[in-house]
Parts: structure tokens; C-alpha cells; sequence
């Protein structure tokens, strides 16, 4: 059920109801112009993932300053992009429902619209799928380069997947998917540029390979907010596919030489008691603020700690400094982003303290 706006433009952000979630235009439009500039001189593209933000106003805003288009991890987030307009999306995951499949080539009739696979069952689903709709889709194969979660074997087995691909009357070989997301928290640089290095070369061994089969490798898409520097200077990558480079959150924050972008999202709640000494409790818990990737921060206010949620609730400690008020408004900075976004139906834009504009999140709880 899509929820009321909680604010309405030329508010105060004191009077913006909680909790609410929301952006600071002017550090988001910061992140999206630095990642313009930074990919800019390696001729490398931008794919934003809109796992992270699941809206087409951002998608288009992102696209305005020089993505070439979108990543998806679900049919109905792709849905949502390309009823709002979004030309080119990729759906970067497997995608084996009948029903989603067929929602999926549908799609194909109003944007350009891709999926990976990695096994040769799911071309074949695919294209069952796309001759249904009389549509051609281009299909990514997904290579594992470290992950060890989805993607075939890098080199021979992928190169089958592609030349069986390139083989369809329905389908097209769109390139590679070559993701390694756990390499995206490893704290530093060292860590992350190793096991970069590992997955350009599977990915480069692979393209060589295709290659040697008369393949085209249009596309090699992957990396991440924190490795695309990494990807982008290869020589192999031709797509980054970062997305929390718009927001940034908290655990992004830890690792060593942090991205360059800054904290652009933010959970504002209110403090709802002060019964307990030391304590400040504010009105957003776990369903406000995800937690899995660690606490959030408490922004600009040292000597406060988001120690703990429960369902409604979140445990300041007040450990230095200004204790908060009853009734006073804070912004928590979310430990890990994407899962926080898809808590919420209206993004509150902020700008020198007065609320700009909404934007809805029409994507959120788009699992399937």
C-alpha cells in the first residue's frame, strides 16, 4: 500500500514527518557528477544498478548526467523502470518463471532489455519466452570471477553458453556478466585490487576465447561502488555497474581509502523518550533502517550511538557530548542502503533545510 508523502515541498525539514527518508540533493548531485567525471576519461561506461535506489526519476537523473542505462535484479524492478521511461535495462540475475519470463519479453516491446544466464536450460527458457512475443532479446552469460555465488565457469564452459546463444533466432549474445559483489567491502585496497585483478583476467581469458569463435563481446558489465576504479582501468570491463555511489552508506564508509562520493541518504526519526538516563529513543527500528550490514550513524552528532533496534525502536546512547531533546529530529545515516530504500514509498528531497521535491520509490517490494 503506497503510504502518504510524509512532507510536502517548502517544508521545513523539522516538520517533515518520521520516519522519512531522505535525500540531500545537493551531495546526490555531487556523487552523480563525480562518477561521470571519474569514468570519463577511461571510456568506460555507466550501468547504475537500481537495486539501490528503485526509482525512474533517479534512473533518468543518472542517465541526464551520462548513464548509458540500468541494472535490475528483478523482472518487477525492470517493470517499473520501463513504464517510467527508461530505455535501456538490464536484468543482471537468472530469471527461470515462465510468468516472469513472459513479463520480461514484454518488456521488450517498449526498452531495450536484457538478461544473464548460466546454464543452457535457461537460453532455452528464454527463448521459448521471446518467440512467444515475437521479440529478439539480448542475453548476458554470467561468468564466476570469485564470487562463488551464480556464474558458469569462466573460458570453454561460457564460450559454449555464448556460441548457443549467438545460435538463436530469438536471442542475441549481449556480452558478459562478470560481478564480484563480495569484493566490494573488502576493507583495503590491497584485498580489493587482488581479487579485481583475478576477475579481469577470467573475464579477459573468456573474451579472448570468444573471440577465437568469430564472437563479438559487446558488453563485459560488473564492479561496484567499491571496486569500479578497478574495473574501469583494466582494459577488459566496457560497463561499471555501481549503484550505492549515489548515497553511500555507512559500511561503504569503512573501507580504507572510502569511495570518493558523499553521504547522500539519510533516515530522519525523531527522539520519542528520555526515561532512561544516557538513553535517547528515536522511532525507527528494523523496519525503518536496515542493520544487517551494522548499526547507522547519527549524523553531525558526536557523541551519540545508534546501539540497537527492535521492531520500532532505535537505542541512541548518548555517550558525549549534547544530549538530543524529546521531540528532536536526527539523521541516521543507514549502515547498508539498498535494503533501507526498499522500506519506504517517497524519497524526501532536501535542500538548504526545505524540502524540494518527492520523488516515489515505485519500485520498492519489487521481488518478483
Amino acid at each position: 500500500m503506497l503510504q502518504s508523502p510524509p512532507a510536502e515541498p517548502g517544508m521545513r525539514e523539522d516538520e517533515v514527518d518520521t520516519p522519512a527518508l531522505l535525500i540531500d540533493l545537493d551531495a546526490f548531485e555531487h556523487n552523480l557528477d563525480t562518477m561521470a567525471a571519474l569514468l570519463a576519461p577511461t571510456g568506460v561506461k555507466l550501468r547504475a544498478h537500481a537495486k539501490t535506489h528503485k526509482s525512474a526519476v533517479v534512473a533518468k537523473l543518472q542517465m541526464a548526467r551520462g548513464a548509458v542505462g540500468q541494472c535490475v535484479q528483478k523482472v518487477g524492478e525492470a517493470e517499473q523502470l520501463a513504464w517510467g521511461g527508461i530505455p535501456d535495462v538490464l536484468v543482471t540475475n537468472q530469471v527461470v518463471s515462465p510468468r516472469k519470463l513472459a513479463r520480461l519479453a514484454a518488456l521488450a516491446r517498449i526498452c531495450k532489455i536484457g538478461v544473464c544466464v548460466d546454464d543452457a536450460a535457461q537460453i532455452a527458457m528464454v527463448e521459448e519466452a521471446a518467440e512467444a512475443a515475437g521479440v529478439r532479446i539480448p542475453v548476458l552469460v554470467e561468468i564466476d570471477v570469485g564470487m562463488g555465488r551464480a556464474g558458469v565457469e569462466h573460458g570453454p564452459p561460457a564460450v559454449a553458453l555464448a556460441e548457443r546463444i549467438a545460435a538463436s533466432k530469438t536471442l542475441m549474445f549481449g556480452g558478459l556478466q562478470a560481478y564480484h559483489g563480495s569484493a566490494q567491502h573488502m576493507r583495503t585496497p590491497e584485498q580489493r585490487a587482488t581479487a579485481i585483478a583475478e576477475a579481469a583476467s577470467r573475464s579477459r581469458r573468456t573474451v579472448e576465447q570468444l573471440k577465437q569463435r568469430g564472437l563479438d563481446c559487446p558488453i563485459v558489465g560488473g564492479a561496484g561502488t567499491g571496486t569500479f576504479r578497478h574495473e574501469a582501468a583494466s582494459g577488459v570491463y566496457t560497463e561499471i555497474q555501481a549503484g550505492s555511489y549515489a548515497f553511500m552508506d555507512v559500511d561503504y564508509a569503512k573501507n580504507d581509502d572510502a569511495p570518493p562520493f558523499r553521504h547522500s541518504l539519510f533516515v530522519l526519526s525523531q527522539v520519542m523518550s528520555r526515561a532512561t538516563p544516557g538513553v535517547a529513543v528515536v522511532d525507527c527500528g528494523h523496519k525503518g533502517v536496515s542493520v544487517d550490514s551494522g548499526m547507522p550513524g547519527v549524523w553531525e552528532r558526536p557523541g551519540l550511538r545508534y546501539a540497537g533496534a527492535s521492531d520500532e525502536h532505535g537505542k541512541i546512547m548518548i555517550e558525549d557530548g549534547a544530549a538530543p531533546a524529546l521531540g528532536e529530529k536526527l539523521r541516521l545515516v543507514p549502515g547498508h542502503c539498498d535494503p533501507t530504500v526498499d522500506r519506504y514509498d517517497w524519497y524526501v528531497g532536501m535542500r538548504k533545510g526545505r524540502v524540494e521535491c518527492l520523488w516515489p520509490i515505485a519500485a520498492r517490494g519489487a521481488m518478483a
